[in-house]
């Protein structure tokens, strides 16, 4: 019994480790995949937004190509930030403040475009209530929506994090 809980303690040890020299590159890593699904959901929705307005009244009907690249990107975005919360310390590979502050204002850009998109689609199909989908449907389509722009949430607090940590000098040390 004393082993199991020797072999438990060791790797919620080595899973929660905080330390070590790979640290900043698996930080990195995961920021940089973030941003790389990030872009990619902007990619596909910017289309689907700008159809949208500029068809208002009109059905959308999105590609299975598009939608299997909503449902990656955000996926990846989740892996990677929940990865990251868990495992991962923030690091910054350098101290600037006008970095950060530019990170900062790429924190809030990047939720702009999704609260944009989910208001084009609230205001597009208001109109609609009267004639509300099956409950299934609507529930997959709101669960859909709603992971998309947790996912673009969490990726905005990452890049607040990350600029936070690059703000903050690091400590005096004293010789």
């Amino acid at each position: 019994m004393r082993h199991s809980n020797d072999q438990q303690d060791w790797g919620r040890r080595s899973l929660t480790s905080r330390s070590g020299p790979s640290a900043p590159w698996i930080y990195l890593a995961l920021l940089a995949a973030q941003t790389a699904a990030a872009l990619t959901l902007f990619w596909i929705v910017f289309p689907i937004f700008h159809g949208l307005v500029t068809h208002l009244g009109e059905q959308q009907m999105l590609a299975l190509s598009d939608q299997v690249g909503i449902v990656a990107s955000t996926a990846l975005l989740h892996c990677c930030y929940w990865t990251r919360l868990k495992w991962v310390p923030v690091t910054s590979p350098f101290h600037s403040v006008f970095a950060a502050h530019l990170l900062f204002f790429a924190s809030r850009v990047s939720f702009f475009f999704g609260g944009a998109l989910f208001s084009a689609i609230f205001f597009r199909h208001l109109p609609e209530l009267d004639a509300f989908p099956p409950f299934a449907q609507a529930f997959v389509k709101s669960l859909y929506v709603a992971a998309t722009l947790f996912g673009l949430f969490c990726y905005s607090l990452e890049l607040d994090r990350f600029g936070k940590a690059m703000e903050d000098r690091p400590p005096e040390r004293s010789e």
